[in-house]
C-alpha cells in the first residue's frame, strides 16, 4: 500500500490546497528529505497570485522551494550524504555544460532544473541538485536559518553584480524580504545604506537590517529628491537596488543613482511591463543598468557561510512560525501586505511548530 503525506498543492490562481499525496522515493543519485522547515517567499507569492511560473512550475504541482531538513532515504550511487544528515537542498542546479554555464552564467543555464514541493512532510531532491547544490548543515544552525540560503544566495549574486565596495553608498528601494536582505548584506560589506520604504513598521525593520538612513514614502514626499539629498553632496547613490518590481520604482531607481553609477533592477514586474527612462540621463551620465536573476552554486555557498557563521541576522528574518495546515491562510494574508504587518519570512514546520 502506497504511503501518503500531507502537502500543499497549487491548482491555479490563488488556489492552494492541502492534500494527501504519495511519499516520494529516491531513485539513483537522489535523496528524500523529511522537511524540517519551509519558508514563505515573495516568488511563491507571485506564483500564487498568477497561478503559474513559466520557468519553475505549472499547476497542479507541489508548492514551495525554500527548505531544510533531514535525509531519510539515499538513492543508489550517493556517497556524500547518508540517512540522518541535516541538509539544505537548493531549489535548482545548472548543467555546467551549456553555453551560459561555460561563460560563467550558471543562473542562465539552458537546462536549469528546478525543484518544488517544500510545503510538505517529505520532498525528493533530484540527482543534479544532490550533486551540485545540497549542503550539510553544521550542528547548532537551526533549520529555519539554513533555509534562508536560497533567497540570500540571490541577493549575494545581486550584490556581486552591482559592484558595491566598502565605503560605497547604496539606496535600496523596498523593505520586503529581498530588500532587507540587500540592506543586511550591504551593511556587512561596509556599504552605507539608504532605505526607501512605504509603511511605518518598515522604517524600524530597515534600520534593524543595516540601513543608516530611511526615506518613507508618503503624501507630499518627493521620494527621489529626499533619497538623493541623503547621498554625498546630493549627487545620487553609487548603487541603487530596486526590490519592489513596479514601473514607478524602476524609474525612481534611475533617477536616484549618480553619474557613472549602477542600477540593479532586482524586482521583476509581470511580463509585458513597460517603463519610461530619461535617455539623456542614461547616456550622458554613463549609467549602468543591470538586472540580476537567481543564484549560482558559488553564491549559494557564500550565502550559506554568512548564515552558518552567524553574521547574517537569520533569527530576525524569521517573523512567523506556523504548522503546515496554515499555509493556504498564510498566502491569503500575504496578498495584502498592508494588513500582514511586519512579516519577512514565515517558517512552516510540517512536523508541528517546536515549543
Amino acid at each position: 500500500m502506497t504511503q501518503r503525506m500531507m502537502a500543499a498543492v497549487l491548482h491555479g490562481k490563488e488556489d492552494l490546497r492541502l492534500e494527501q499525496v504519495p511519499i516520494p522515493h529516491a531513485c539513483a543519485g537522489e535523496l528524500v528529505v523529511r522537511v524540517g522547515v519551509a519558508l514563505t517567499c515573495g516568488t511563491d507569492l507571485k506564483v500564487y497570485r498568477r497561478g503559474y511560473h513559466a520557468m519553475m512550475l505549472k499547476p497542479p504541482m507541489p508548492f514551495g522551494h525554500e527548505l531544510a531538513g533531514t535525509v531519510v532515504e539515499v538513492g543508489a550511487g550517493v556517497t556524500a550524504f547518508k540517512a540522518g544528515d541535516r541538509v539544505v537542498a537548493l531549489n535548482s542546479a545548472p548543467c555546467d555544460v551549456c553555453f551560459f554555464c561555460r561563460h560563467g552564467q550558471q543562473n542562465l543555464c539552458e537546462d536549469l532544473i528546478f525543484n518544488n514541493g517544500a510545503y510538505a512532510e517529505f520532498i525528493r531532491i533530484p540527482a543534479r541538485i544532490v550533486e551540485k547544490n545540497t549542503l550539510l548543515i553544521p550542528d547548532g544552525v537551526p533549520f529555519e536559518h539554513a533555509a534562508l540560503t536560497e533567497p540570500l544566495a540571490c541577493v549575494v549574486r545581486g550584490m556581486e553584480e552591482s559592484g558595491a565596495q566598502a565605503g560605497s553608498s547604496m539606496i535600496v528601494i523596498g523593505a520586503g524580504p529581498i530588500g532587507v536582505m540587500f540592506m543586511q548584506v550591504a551593511a556587512l560589506s561596509g556599504v552605507h545604506v539608504i532605505a526607501v520604504v512605504k509603511r511605518d513598521d518598515q522604517v524600524e525593520t530597515a534600520r534593524l537590517f543595516g540601513a543608516e538612513q530611511v526615506v518613507q514614502i508618503g503624501e507630499g514626499v518627493d521620494v527621489v529628491e529626499a533619497a538623493r539629498a541623503l547621498t554625498p553632496e546630493g549627487r545620487g547613490a553609487d548603487v541603487v537596488i530596486e526590490a519592489v518590481a513596479t514601473p514607478m520604482t524602476w524609474e525612481w531607481a534611475v533617477d536616484m543613482v549618480r553619474k557613472g553609477g549602477v542600477v540593479n533592477f532586482f524586482g521583476g514586474p509581470p511580463s509585458g511591463t513597460r517603463v519610461e527612462l530619461d535617455t539623456n540621463r542614461l547616456h550622458y551620465g554613463e549609467i549602468t543598468l543591470k538586472a540580476s536573476f537567481h543564484h549560482t552554486p558559488a553564491t549559494c555557498r557564500t550565502a550559506f557561510e554568512l548564515i552558518a557563521s552567524g553574521r547574517f541576522k537569520s533569527a530576525e528574518a524569521i517573523t512567523g512560525r506556523v504548522g503546515l495546515e496554515e499555509v493556504p491562510a498564510i498566502f491569503d494574508r500575504m496578498l495584502d501586505r498592508a494588513t500582514s504587518g511586519r512579516e519577512i519570512k514565515t517558517a512552516v514546520f510540517p512536523g508541528g511548530v517546536p515549543r
